[in-house]
């Protein structure tokens, strides 16, 4: 086992499964159990799912030419997608945390290599949007 605690406590876990559901299996009935961050959480999935044009104008315009969202993983596309919606409205959470946060969260759900693959990429994106000291 990778990580030491709840997956269910993570808010990066949560967001993952509530957009998943929301973006895959078109759950509609997004319901958010209390959670100490119930507010986050719910701010992460709405704002990611109505500004999910933009979000994606943002992946096409900062991704090599050569890597398209629609080829990459489910999970992977859930995860950049949230991750730009923090990086472009959540600026008083750094890039950095930000990025930590999800290669955490990704542990439940990707393999070793992935992840390092997924730093990869939230790592090049959060430098387009955002400005160093961020």
């Amino acid at each position: 086992m990778k990580t030491q605690y709840n997956p269910n406590q993570n808010p990066r876990v949560i967001i993952i499964q509530k957009l998943y559901g929301s973006f895959f299996n078109n759950d509609t009935d997004l319901i958010f159990k209390k959670h100490r961050f119930k507010k986050f959480i719910k701010d992460v999935v709405f704002g990611t799912i109505e500004r999910d044009e933009i979000i994606t104008e943002e992946v096409k315009n900062h991704l090599d030419k050569d890597l398209k969202l629609n080829n990459l993983d489910k999970v992977f596309q859930i995860i950049i997608k949230s991750a730009i919606f923090e990086f472009l409205y959540k600026p008083k959470i750094s890039s950095k945390i930000i990025i930590k946060e999800y290669l955490d969260a990704s542990n439940f759900f990707l393999e070793d290599g992935q992840t390092k693959f997924l730093n990869a990429i939230l790592d090049k994106i959060s430098k387009k949007i955002r400005t160093p000291n961020e």
